[in-house]
């Protein structure tokens, strides 16, 4: 038998015969490790420990303290456990597929009868019991006539619908949970009895396509969490039940922000506080990019498909544009426009008037462009998945020379803009090529090369997105952490070789002749509908007192109070506060009980003292102490309170 060398993650190494498997080489390490081990990697690939290695091989045996392959193992031994439980109580439902997904998994079954809340109860139960059965998992691989009559037999077609679709070089891998078997690449867990039996849940039912088409079967679709302990579980369900209260969905309707409808899918109607908001934050960034030295432009909504194709974003974004016909006078045919879903075309068109010399770079240009995407109905979510929605967009024309100059100074007018929103910290992500883009290996290469030296001489080091850049080029991500800990990528900064080629951007270098500019792409929140979501979600609707749309209401406990309350009102606003006044018929605490459901930050409470004595009696959102306090004192206080951070 030939031998194989095996290399451990000490770097030391040992030799072994062909074929064999990494249970063999745990056992041989120690027979602890044996017992602990959940599978192995492999020339850095997640191996099951029953697979046999056949060449030299780096390897590694995982055991549950290996979060991330314990984590895999777990939620997709669940999803054959939670289908090995859903057939076992209801043997006539058909089993599909049940991938791995973000914190859990889900599996689709085809069923007659709908499953029901109360079935997820029932199924869990079943679940604890195979668990607890610890039965053996064991793998096999099959001939693929031998598989598609097995499923034939067994009534599965969409089994052997996957087995017709499987490249014919790749072995069909059939996994074993004691009685019951699937169709799997795997890997998975040695036995069931080594899935943590308190640290999963069965969350929702959801319909399904088979496929994701439309124009095939209907599927009841469950979706579970998962994690290697109770304690794991126990977060991520608060972690849940935190962002359910955080929803800027339910906020956006208790503080009367905006509204979205069916007959505007993806399009946000804004009421006037949210709008408040909404102009609020933008006069702050127009305000920060003057002082960056960006200049202001606008652009045309609809613009014919001529420039699209000449950008290259006909060809590449088609799919996500709004096409516009428009029968026009004399015309022989209708001509074809598009909804802009960017703005950087537009941009290139406002460069290329008139000659722009060296001397005239960098030019920031910045629009807060209004653009338009198709999204699939499925993906919209709120204000943060919108088809219609305005960026904070801007476009450096520089020459190369200038690329790390601009990127790290845009680095810096980033990261005082998100300490302004309440944001200490960022993580940045490296993008490089897709697969589907414009430009040559060589463009594609310098450019990659600029924009990392670029962020490296800014001092950060970026972690790698590989695949995920622009299709003219690479990019940026900057990716903010919530309250609660989940990441938001807001900016973005690219640099691109390729449109200014396209669209023969030019300016005349120091030598007299004509040069390509470099076109850095760069948005600091990104699309203002998403940031505002983000926002209402990471302060739990309390926005910072600058920014809440209703500042202060001014509330009577005694109708002898009404002409005070409307003179306090009128020195908040003389402060620069957003004031209003409550002179409603109703009890104090019924007031300060619905302005709070609003996330007012300050409720002042007036009664027949406070009118005497010229004071207010302040209640704070968040607070459950009241404070007394002069007029001429909360005035001041509520004035510099509502002045943005900039302006300070």
């Amino acid at each position: 038998m030939a031998q194989i060398s095996l290399t451990f993650p000490d770097g030391n190494s040992r030799s072994y015969e062909a074929g064999i498997t990494a249970a063999d080489v745990a056992a041989d390490i120690s027979s602890s490790l044996r017992k602990k081990a959940i599978s192995a990697t492999v020339n850095n690939q997640h191996w099951d420990l029953q697979w046999p290695i056949e060449a030299d091989s780096s390897i590694a045996i995982n055991t549950m303290k290996d979060e991330a392959p314990a984590l895999e193992l777990v939620r997709h031994d669940l999803a054959h456990i939670m289908a090995r439980a859903v057939q076992e109580i209801w043997p006539e439902t058909q089993v599909t597929i049940g991938p791995v997904i973000k914190d859990g998994w889900y599996y689709d079954f085809d069923r007659k009868e709908p499953f029901t809340p109360e079935d997820l109860g029932t199924i869990e139960k079943k679940m604890k019991e195979i668990i607890n059965k610890r039965d053996e998992v064991r793998t096999e691989i099959w001939e693929r006539d031998v598989a598609i009559q097995y499923y034939k037999d067994r009534g599965e077609p969409y089994k052997v619908e996957l087995i017709e679709s499987i490249p014919g070089d790749e072995p069909l891998r059939m996994y074993w949970h004691g009685d019951w078997q699937d169709l799997c690449r795997g890997p998975h867990l040695q036995h069931t009895g080594q899935v943590p039996a308190d640290g999963f849940k069965l969350m929702s039912i959801a319909g399904a396509y088979w496929r994701g088409d439309s124009d095939r079967a209907m599927l009841q679709r469950i979706y579970g969490t998962a994690f290697t302990n109770k304690e794991g579980l126990k977060a991520h369900l608060h972690m849940l039940e935190e962002a359910a209260k955080r929803d800027h969905r339910k906020l956006g309707r208790e503080m009367d922000l905006f509204h979205m409808q069916e007959e505007a899918p993806g399009q946000v109607f804004w009421h006037p506080n949210g709008w408040t908001v909404y102009t609020e934050l933008q006069d702050y960034m127009r305000r920060q990019q003057r002082k960056g030295g960006y200049v202001e432009v606008n652009t045309p909504q609809v613009v014919d498909r001529k420039l699209w194709e000449a950008s290259g974003h006909w060809e590449k974004y088609q799919d996500h544009m709004f096409i516009v016909e428009v029968d026009e006078e004399h015309a022989r045919e209708k001509s074809v426009n598009a909804l802009k879903p960017m703005n950087c075309p537009c941009h290139v068109q406002i460069f290329n008037q008139g000659l722009k010399s060296y001397r005239d770079l960098p030019l920031r240009m910045a629009e807060f462009g209004s653009c338009n995407r198709y999204e699939p109905s499925g993906a919209l979510h709120g204000i943060m998945r919108v088809r219609g929605f305005t960026q904070d967009d801007g476009h450096i024309f520089c020459r190369e020379s200038q690329i790390e100059e601009e990127t790290a100074a845009f680095i810096s007018f980033l990261s005082g803009i998100y300490k302004d929103l309440g944001f200490e910290n960022f993580k940045v992500k490296f993008s490089d090529r897709p697969e589907k883009r414009s430009g040559s290996d060589e463009v594609w290469d310098k450019a990659e090369a600029a924009l990392l030296a670029a962020t490296r001489a800014a001092g950060i080091e970026p972690e790698l997105n590989p695949g995920e850049g622009a299709f003219y080029g690479p990019k940026l991500e900057f990716v903010l952490t919530d309250a609660i800990g989940r990441d938001w990528q807001c900016g973005t900064h690219q640099v691109d070789f390729v449109l200014p080629e396209r669209l023969d951007a030019t300016y005349i270098g120091e030598d007299g002749a004509k040069h390509r500019p470099v076109m850095l792409h760069r948005a600091t929140l990104g699309s203002f509908e998403r940031f505002i979501g983000m926002l209402i979600e990471e302060h739990a609707g309390k926005l910072p007192f600058w920014l809440a749309p209703r500042q202060v209401v001014v509330a009577t406990i005694v109708s002898d109070a009404d002409d005070y309350a409307l003179e306090v009102v009128a020195a908040l606003k003389a402060a620069g506060v957003r004031a209003e006044a409550d002179l409603r018929n109703e009890k104090i605490n019924f007031k300060v009980r619905e302005h709070s459901v609003g996330k007012v930050p300050v409720i002042l409470a007036l009664g027949a003292r406070e009118v005497e004595e010229r004071t207010v009696t302040a209640r704070r959102l968040g607070e459950n102490k009241t404070s007394v306090t002069s007029l001429t004192e909360i005035v001041a206080e509520l004035g510099k309170a509502a002045m943005p951070p900039d302006l300070l």
